[in-house]
C-alpha cells in the first residue's frame, strides 16, 4: 500500500506557498529586533549542534499550541508583531511548520533556506543552547 503523498511532495507544496529566506539575507536579519529566529529542532539536536544566536527554541510538536491564543499552552512571544523565521536541520520540518502556522494566520512568517545545516556550512554564527534556568 502506497502513500497518497510523500514528505518530499508535502515540502515542495509548502515551499510553493511560503516565504523562504536565503542564508545571506538571514545573516543580515540576525541582529534585527523585529525578527525572531525560531529553532524547531529536537533539544538533542540543539545540544549536539548549537543554534543561531538569539533564536527561540520551540519544539515542532508544540508550535501550533504555542501560537494559538486559545490554547492553554500559548506563548505570548507568538502574539508579538515581529517576523518569525523558522528553521530546522535541513528546511523540511520548517517548511511544513511555516505553512501550518501561515494557514493558522500567524504573520509574517518565513523559513530559512537550507536550514541549520546550510547556515553552518555558509559560516553562519553558532552558539551553544542556553542552559535552562533553575
Amino acid at each position: 500500500m502506497g502513500l497518497k503523498t510523500t514528505v518530499k511532495e508535502m515540502v515542495a507544496a509548502a515551499n510553493a506557498e511560503i516565504e523562504t529566506i536565503g542564508i545571506d539575507d538571514a545573516k543580515g536579519l540576525l541582529r534585527d529586533e523585529g525578527v525572531l529566529f525560531v529553532d524547531i529542532r529536537d533539544v538533542r539536536e540543539l545540544d549536539r549542534e548549537g543554534m543561531i544566536p538569539g533564536a527561540l527554541h520551540a519544539p515542532r510538536g508544540m508550535l501550533e499550541f504555542w501560537v494559538d491564543p486559545q490554547s492553554p499552552y500559548h506563548k505570548e512571544v507568538f502574539a508579538s508583531s515581529c517576523k518569525f523565521v523558522f528553521y530546522c536541520a535541513s528546511a523540511w520540518r520548517s517548511a511544513l511548520a511555516t505553512k501550518a502556522l501561515q494557514d493558522m494566520g500567524l504573520e509574517p512568517v518565513a523559513h530559512l533556506e537550507g536550514g541549520f545545516m546550510g547556515w553552518k556550512e555558509d559560516g553562519g554564527e553558532v552558539v551553544e543552547r542556553p542552559s535552562k534556568k533553575s
